[in-house]
């Protein structure tokens, strides 16, 4: 599903990492954890082709992301890779069920296929009755759960999660991290998630931590 070979990035004199290799499987949940400063995020934004490393090539379902251009390059991003972020970054103009489509309508999909999808993913995640309301009339565990849906709106082939949790209170957190793994469960989706929590951490198939640059050996984390 995912190789990274030999990731390398630097900024300026500081490098960040220094040969990163990961192999990450089909329906697999993997938690990137280390301390702040270690490159988790950097590793992410590699991954989802936000950011070019300086060395090595990623391949996500059979395609080597490096040799694409632009424009093929953003195409991919849109229909391939779901993004979730801390602060969710939801467009506060538009309500909920209109920025769960956008990745839809930037991908050419029909406005109603869209529309429907989206309504789908809202009813799944009960949300069915927020989707007229604008961010601000969200709590942030449902502003979160909008992020997962929109991330979800392309049928994508990985999911890539960057402090999911870090913004929400205790119970939100445990509901999106059971989320995650019932997401798994329905749309054989892949995450890769990195997280300060531990208990989300250890709930992954597989912990990776990033020490000094590197991939430290993985342990098995707990279903």
């Amino acid at each position: 599903m995912i190789i990274a070979t030999n990731i390398r990035k630097s900024f300026g004199k500081l490098e960040v990492l220094k040969g990163i290799d990961l192999n990450i499987q089909q329906n697999e949940i993997v938690s990137v954890v280390g301390a702040s400063g270690a490159g988790k995020s950097t590793l992410l934004q590699i991954i989802g082709t936000i950011e070019k490393a300086d060395a090595g090539n990623v391949v996500i379902a059979g395609t080597d992301v490096s040799r694409l251009g632009e424009k093929a390059l953003a195409q991919f991003r849109n229909k391939q890779i779901g993004f979730v972020f801390q602060f969710h970054h939801l467009l506060p103009e538009f309500t909920a069920l209109e920025n769960i489509c956008i990745p839809a309508f930037i991908a050419g999909v029909n406005k109603q296929q869209a529309k429907k999808h989206a309504l789908e993913l809202l009813d799944y995640l009960n949300l069915t009755e927020r989707s007229e309301h604008k961010p601000s009339a969200l709590s942030g565990g449902e502003q979160q759960r909008v992020a997962v849906a929109r991330a979800l709106i392309n049928k994508p082939a990985v999911v890539l999660a960057d402090e999911p949790s870090g913004n929400l209170d205790s119970k939100s957190s445990g509901e999106l991290h059971q989320l995650f793994f019932r997401l798994r469960k329905e749309f054989n989706q892949t995450f890769i998630i990195v997280t300060h929590n531990t208990e989300l951490a250890e709930m992954a198939d597989r912990k990776l931590t990033i020490s000094d640059g590197l991939i430290a050996l993985p342990s098995s984390g707990k279903q």
